[in-house]
């Protein structure tokens, strides 16, 4: 690393890969380190910056609030993904973390799981970020069972319907793309959810990463978000020097100022807010609405009558977790709150199906 620059680890990874559950992970570890971290999630509601302030963080408390304009340290962008408003947003909040250098050690970046990386590495090349700060690794996190059916985020009963319907559509080219975009940047590949995959499953997804990165790239495959520091910071890859030598799907949507296309611009987003809901029902309601529409992910928190714990609700495919996270404070609403993301879907037919399931479930 070169001398007084502060090391930035910037973790991508498609949605429900498992970004947040890594970087909680690294936040248990820091030992003191003085982490500066910035969250980013696709969606109008935050979650992912949520989890990791309800996380509890080794580090001292000290370092927890001396950063301005924060929340523990850590900074949320708004409108979306880091690399479509990197101008607007980006630069400032580095700026502002440049200005307290003497009290970071690390930055830490989670993109959002429909970025591209690339052109947020580039951005360590401008002059004002690029003599205090450098990118000591990006880390693409990527969900090996679903990396391991060849579906990546989709269902594969829906995979397996269009392949039959049309082989030219085997799987979503964007979604495909995106993961190449993902990997093409990556100096560390961490697989997963290993304890779900099998001796040959892990080794299709082996074959997968070895097609779309270099033989120098690292891949460790981890569960539950557990990996050694060590082994996640402090490769000193300084990225932001090979970045632009690296060519992905999208390169050509930002040459000589041409159409500028994100993409994001494939995915459908909305919040649906509720009231208390059964646990059971929710969850057996969110099952049917993945399996009967294009959704590739659901993310959010579920009030519960009489229970005083926030639940955590994500759904990703076949997989729904649930878990209580913390208590409701005295000064929130108890509200059900859930992120929808997926293709050709619309907020008021998703509520009313939602809502309808809810109460045909009583």
């Amino acid at each position: 690393m070169q001398l007084n620059k502060i090391p930035t680890t910037i973790v991508t990874g498609f949605l429900g890969s498992g970004k947040t559950t890594l970087l909680s992970n690294i936040l248990k570890q820091a030992n003191g380190k003085r982490i500066a971290v910035i969250v980013n999630e696709f969606g109008e509601l935050d979650i992912d910056a949520d989890l990791l302030r309800s996380c509890p963080l080794d580090c001292e408390e000290e370092s927890r609030t001396e950063a301005p304009a924060s929340n523990n340290g850590i900074y949320e962008l708004a409108n979306g993904c880091i690399c479509c408003t990197v101008e607007e947003a980006f630069l400032p909040v580095m700026l502002q973390l440049v200005e307290r250098r003497d009290s970071i050690d690390h930055i830490l970046i989670e993109t959002s799981g429909l970025a591209l990386p690339k052109p947020l590495v580039q951005a360590f090349n401008w002059p004002e970020i690029k003599a205090h700060c450098t990118v000591d690794a990006v880390i693409t996190v990527i969900d090996g069972p679903a990396v391991a059916a060849g579906r990546f985020a989709h269902d594969a009963e829906k995979v397996q319907a269009q392949r039959l319907a049309d082989a030219s559509l085997d799987h979503d080219p964007s979604l495909q793309e995106l993961l190449d975009d993902q990997l093409s940047a990556a100096d560390l590949v961490v697989v997963s959810k290993n304890d779900l995959l099998t001796g040959p499953e892990r080794e299709q997804v082996a074959q997968v990463i070895a097609h779309r990165v270099p033989a120098e790239v690292k891949t460790t495959y981890i569960r539950f978000g557990e990996a050694p520091l060590d082994a996640l910071i402090g490769m000193e890859a300084a990225a932001e020097a090979r970045i632009d030598s690296v060519h992905n799907h999208h390169d050509h949507h930002h040459a000589h100022g041409e159409h500028h296309e994100h993409a994001h611009d494939h995915f459908d987003s909305f919040v649906i807010t509720l009231g208390e809901v059964d646990s059971d029902k929710i969850q057996a309601a969110l099952k049917n609405l993945v399996s009967d529409f294009n959704i590739y992910r659901v993310k959010g928190f579920a009030a519960l009558p009489g229970k005083p714990m926030r639940q955590v609700l994500q759904a990703v495919g076949k997989r729904l977790d649930a878990y209580f996270d913390r208590l409701w404070h005295s000064d929130e609403t108890r509200a059900t709150r859930l992120v929808f993301i997926g293709k050709g879907i619309e907020a008021p037919v998703i509520q009313t199906a939602l809502e309808s399931a809810l109460a045909d479930a009583r």
